[in-house]
């Protein structure tokens, strides 16, 4: 199949002059694997050759070379002389047989690592009806009976995060108003069920009257909003939560690494 061309190089040369701490060879092959996973790429096509690529990214051959091999070894593509590389019948799939999984223990860890090292004010604590919203999250009926909690955590007397959560009814009886302020809710959760796996994402928000006078900002100050669940061994969701931070006051990492099976792993780091 002839030579799939690149059509608007400006983009890649673009992201590949930024500041990302990456280097060069990685960029050109994560470009590249993305256009194979959303097809840009399918099946028995050919990729633009070395010299193309290179114009394309502004980098040397060497750097060519070494993000296609890395596509090479991981299934993406072939690679033979006098015929090019071409992407592996295989390549769709792969982004399914090879998953990010992320490190549960590290991540657990990590919470509790900062409930030690901080103090805690109890805002709110109760059992409610839950709302269509979050019904849905905890995979429950609208105004079935859940606990809700509001909290305030401190460092060093300041206010660096709020945090809402909802717990299903029958892991919240397990602790008391008085456990919620003395313990991690990590780790009471914990004592009554197993934390199987944890879906988690971060986003950009402003804050609201009541964060603002919660976090000791002004409204409209940007905070940064992580939402979070966590799933029992059934794959049923134990508690939904969201917390909100001092964009200043939080940092948040990610470590990516292969393992002996060459599955990236990542694990996950939160510091104050």
């Amino acid at each position: 199949m002839p030579s799939t061309s690149i059509s608007d190089t400006h983009h890649e040369e673009a992201r590949l002059s930024s500041s990302s701490p990456l280097p060069l060879y990685h960029r050109v092959y994560l470009l590249l694997r993305e256009r194979i996973v959303n097809s840009t790429y399918g099946p028995g096509d050919t990729l633009p050759s070395e010299a193309e690529l290179m114009n394309a990214f502004g980098v040397s051959r060497i750097t060519v070379q070494r993000a296609l091999n890395t596509l090479a070894g991981e299934g993406f593509v072939t690679r033979a002389r006098g015929r090019g590389t071409t992407v592996t019948q295989e390549a769709a799939s792969l982004q399914v047989d090879r998953p990010i999984a992320a490190s549960m223990n590290g991540l657990l860890v990590n919470l509790s690592n900062i409930g030690q090292g901080t103090t805690v004010k109890l805002i709110h604590f109760g059992y409610q009806r839950a709302s269509r919203s979050v019904a849905q999250a905890l995979d429950i009926e609208p105004g079935t009976s859940i606990q809700k909690a509001t909290r305030v955590r401190f460092l060093r007397g300041e206010p660096f995060s709020q945090s809402v959560s909802h717990v299903i009814e029958e892991v919240g009886r397990s602790y008391s108003r008085k456990d919620l302020e003395t313990h991690t809710l990590i780790g009471l959760i914990q004592r009554a069920r197993v934390i199987h796996r944890v879906e988690q994402s971060i986003v950009s928000t402003l804050a609201d009257d009541t964060q603002a006078r919660l976090l000791q900002t002004h409204v409209g100050a940007p905070l940064l909003k992580l939402s979070r669940v966590f799933f029992d061994p059934q794959n049923l969701p134990i508690n939904v939560a969201e917390i909100y931070y001092h964009p200043d006051r939080f940092e948040f990492r990610v470590t990516w690494t292969r393992d002996a099976d060459n599955q990236m792993q990542v694990d996950l780091h939160s510091s104050l």
